[in-house]
């Protein structure tokens, strides 16, 4: 008997809100790309070109909804994730989320949701639907401006007080140290304030608890 797939789930990093989804996407498509400059110099028949930046990987899948054999609102699951377009109390801004399919996990802010009900009672009630979503990846980044220049690298986290990170498949304890505190060899703060005993046994989806750093 061949093992079943993992249930994909969105999982909240502000709130830990896990919503599974209810039935896994029959396929998923993760787009990059890099944005390329073309520099125009006169008599030449093909142009030099030149990299600018890379830009942000979108996941973007089709999500099913079926609660015909309940008689119940569809729209009660997907507005759980419709929600998710909302800007945050406090932040302004969507919440950051991990998307989590088996060892796949993907962190990111929902750009696009597109709803098709496709099936009603007879009371209008829709009962099916199918959901076109986008997630576009997040990095944080914290720079200092300063007389218009940009100072520090952008993948650098300035964090001062505790802050819960949602692991993704690859996370390491040394590699969120050097990450959140500047410093791999301080994965024991972070192991110990998580109960964590075996570092390498970690999970993804696991809501890790990252202590402040020092004051410099």
């Amino acid at each position: 008997m061949s093992a079943q797939l993992a249930k994909a789930t969105i999982v909240n990093s502000t709130t830990g809100d896990r919503i599974p989804v209810m039935y896994n996407p029959e396929e998923y498509r993760v787009e990059q790309r890099n944005e390329i400059a073309e520099i125009p110099i006169p008599g030449l028949g093909v142009s030099p070109v030149q990299y600018v930046r890379g830009q942000a990987r979108v996941l973007s899948m089709d999500l099913f909804f079926d609660t015909y054999e309940t008689a119940t609102d569809v729209r009660e699951h997907t507005q759980r994730i419709t929600a998710l377009l909302s800007p945050a109390t406090g932040t302004f801004a969507p919440p950051v989320l991990v998307f989590v399919m088996g060892s796949f996990g993907f962190t990111c802010v929902l750009s696009e949701a597109d709803q098709r009900f496709t099936m009603f009672l007879p009371n209008g009630t829709p009962v099916r639907a199918r959901m076109s979503v986008k997630f576009t990846e997040f990095v944080r980044v914290d720079l200092t401006v300063r007389q218009g220049f940009f100072v520090g690298a952008p993948t650098v986290h300035n964090v001062v007080d505790a802050r819960v990170h949602v692991l993704v498949e690859g996370d390491t304890v040394s590699g969120l140290a050097a990450r959140y505190l500047g410093d791999p060899f301080r994965w024991r703060e972070i192991a110990d304030a998580n109960g964590i005993a075996d570092p390498m046994n970690l999970r993804a989806g696991q809501r890790i608890t990252i202590p402040g750093r020092r004051a410099s």
